[in-house]
């Protein structure tokens, strides 16, 4: 009985002390979420108020001379972005072996201690063969009007002498003159606008800025300490620091660039190393003493507001991704922005050709970067690109600058740019039978000319009906790369904006790019060449589509592109057309940087309008498919 006594009385306690544990384990899991509910709500209230401070004082009173500021820069067009630094020097290799990934990242990358980046990045820069007249007189045979250069990039070296850092290119190397100023004058001798890239929140040199982890216990690096992306969320106590580097270096370095060089452009960017608050107040200070210089759309934006002059869209942008009002997209030459010597993976001339078309029909400029070389040479790939498009801009400029967005839907053979009363067609492939039929335009035509043409031949053509008209034009195009034909009309455009489709000798790409998307959950890639689809199709019910027509009876082959995120993604989809269907199941792709085209079948239509549909049949695996385009190519045409 005692026994058993006692074995009672211990599992009543025992009972008692789990109670108790799970009690104080309750309360201290309660605890910790009302205490992150608690620092959420406090993060947002400081963006918030920074944000209700922004909007009821100094950045909407800054607005005001907004289109004003902005002007130059939306005639422009085109400009040069450049990335140059104390890594050009090594161009994408470190102690002898070649690394992966933007050569200007190289201190990251390799996690080279700040100290042995001063002895060995630093200290040897000489960029002796440095000539900015050359640069210039290059950069402006290329036809850019603009030039952005880093001031100061992520590893927090200033290329100019900054009295706020010793760590600048007069005090910490062999070069003791200052190429921003001698580029600066230059730019301005030569009738081309200047400004400056600033890294305001990565700094990999400061300790008290985000980015660096392998010097300092910071947040903002690649072992996302302090709860990563939103370190100054979750941890708040962390943000002082931060603002001692805002305080003490970053703002006051950008306003020594604005006294000393008064660029006319600012070029930002990771803005989500800090808080929105922070990189208000970044603003601020800027908008204090300028009100003239032009801010990129990288500095400040969240919480559904956008506090930028103009909007970024995506790195390395081979596709246009839709955007709304004024914007710029940032390709490279190669695959890296500062000077690479083992990225040989230069695009042809033709794609930039192409892709300022693009950007012109869509309403949006081109930086192009170039990145010089160590010893201040740009590197001969680049020039070569460089003097290929500035020999099309040399014929075709007018087709580019000082353009507006075109009202007119895409057309087969490319693009069309818009300028007061002409219409620039932007014929990427010219038609082999002499027919140029233009999609859309309904207003009477007067005239119609090749650019390249100085006596502006007049051109044949008739209008098929209320909407497209046809132009007779020469068996071979002036430009392998865009041939622009001019068509000038009456009055303000009125357009058809729904697409109509080569019925003959192209054959018609529909971008994802340029479809309506239907469903919440689809988001667009970033448009990068092996991003630029529709993904997170995760809803039977979303679908794609693309609103066309065609003046003649027609049989099409259809055939789709796409990649997949997982090898688990196989579903099942149809494209449908009319009444008529064709379905096929999803393969998944190697995986999601390699695509796949598959050839669907055919559909025979008749003329009038249709919308070409791709929706699910069945999902699975969490995601359809990752869908570039869809084409339909008339049959017989190769």
């Amino acid at each position: 009985m005692r026994i058993n006594s006692v074995h009672a009385l211990s599992r009543t306690l025992a009972t008692t002390l789990v109670a108790m544990l799970l009690v104080v384990l309750a309360t201290a899991t309660s605890a910790s979420a009302q205490q992150q509910v608690s620092t959420t709500a406090g993060a947002k209230g400081r963006d918030q108020a920074a944000i209700d401070e922004a909007l009821d004082s100094w950045w909407t009173a800054s607005m005001k001379a907004h289109d004003q500021r902005i002007a130059w820069w939306r005639d422009a067009q085109f400009g040069c972005f450049i990335h140059w630094g104390v890594y050009s020097t090594f161009g994408g290799e470190w102690n002898g072996k070649p690394f992966k990934g933007y050569a200007e990242h190289m201190m990251r990358i390799q996690k080279i201690p700040r100290a042995e980046y001063a002895e060995k990045v630093v200290s040897v820069f000489n960029p002796v063969k440095f000539d900015a007249d050359a640069w210039v007189k290059l950069i402006k045979g290329a036809g850019m009007k603009y030039v952005i250069i880093t001031a100061k990039h992520h590893d927090g070296f200033a290329m100019y002498p900054s009295a706020v850092s010793k760590y600048n290119i007069r005090d910490a190397t062999p070069f003791k003159r200052d190429p921003m100023r001698e580029l600066s004058e230059a730019c301005r001798r030569n009738g081309i606008r200047f400004g400056f890239y600033y890294s305001h929140a990565f700094d990999w040199e400061e300790p008290n800025a985000p980015g660096n982890d392998w010097d300092y216990d910071n947040p903002g690096g690649d072992k996302n300490l302090h709860g990563g992306v939103t370190w100054f969320d979750q941890h708040p106590e962390l943000l002082p620091k931060a603002q001692r580097y805002v305080d003490e270096k970053a703002i006051p370095q950008i306003l020594e660039l604005l006294r000393n060089y008064h660029p006319d452009i600012l070029w930002f960017d990771t803005p989500g190393k800090l808080p929105l608050s922070e990189n208000l107040r970044i603003l601020k200070a800027i908008r204090a003493l300028d009100q003239n210089v032009v801010v990129n759309g990288r500095l400040a934006r969240g919480m559904g507001h956008f506090f930028g002059d103009y909007k970024n869209t995506s790195d390395r942008a081979a596709e246009i991704v839709p955007t709304e009002g004024d914007w710029e997209t940032i390709p490279t030459t190669n695959e890296s922005y500062g000077y690479h010597k083992y990225d040989l993976s230069h695009k042809p001339v033709s794609h930039f050709i192409q892709l300022l078309a693009k950007a012109a029909a869509r309403g949006g400029n081109v930086l192009m970067n170039i990145g010089p070389m160590g010893d201040g040479l740009i590197d001969q790939k680049d020039q070569e690109i460089l003097r290929g498009i500035g020999k099309w801009l040399a014929v075709n400029g007018s087709s580019i600058y000082g353009g507006e967005r075109t009202p007119l839907p895409v057309q087969a053979w490319g693009e069309t740019s818009l300028k007061r009363d002409k219409l620039y067609l932007h014929v990427f492939d010219w038609p082999r039978n002499g027919r140029l039929e233009l999609g859309g335009l309904k207003n009477a035509v007067t005239s119609a000319y090749l650019l390249a043409d100085p006596l502006k031949k007049h051109l044949q053509f008739r209008r098929l009906n209320d909407s497209d008209v046809v132009i007779r034009v020469p068996r071979m195009g002036p430009d392998s790369s865009d041939s622009v034909v001019v068509v000038e009309v009456v009055g303000p455009i009125k357009a058809n904006p729904v697409r109509l489709l080569s019925s003959r000798t192209q054959p018609n790409v529909l971008r994802s790019f340029d479809g309506e998307l239907h469903g919440a959950g689809l988001r667009y890639g970033d448009g990068k060449s092996f991003r630029a689809y529709v993904f997170e199709w995760s809803d039977p019910k979303e679908w794609i589509g693309w609103p066309v027509r065609l003046n003649e009876p027609t049989d099409y082959e259809v055939a789709l592109k796409y990649t997949t995120g997982s090898q688990d993604n196989r579903g099942i989809y149809e494209v449908v057309v009319g009444d008529q269907r064709l379905n096929a199941s999803v393969v998944p792709t190697p995986n999601e940087n390699e695509s796949a085209t598959v050839v669907l079948g055919r559909v025979k239509l008749a003329p009038g309008n249709y919308e070409v549909v791709v929706r699910p049949v069945d999902v699975r695996g969490g995601e359809l498919m990752r869908l570039f385009h869809i084409s339909l190519t008339p049959v017989g045409t190769k």
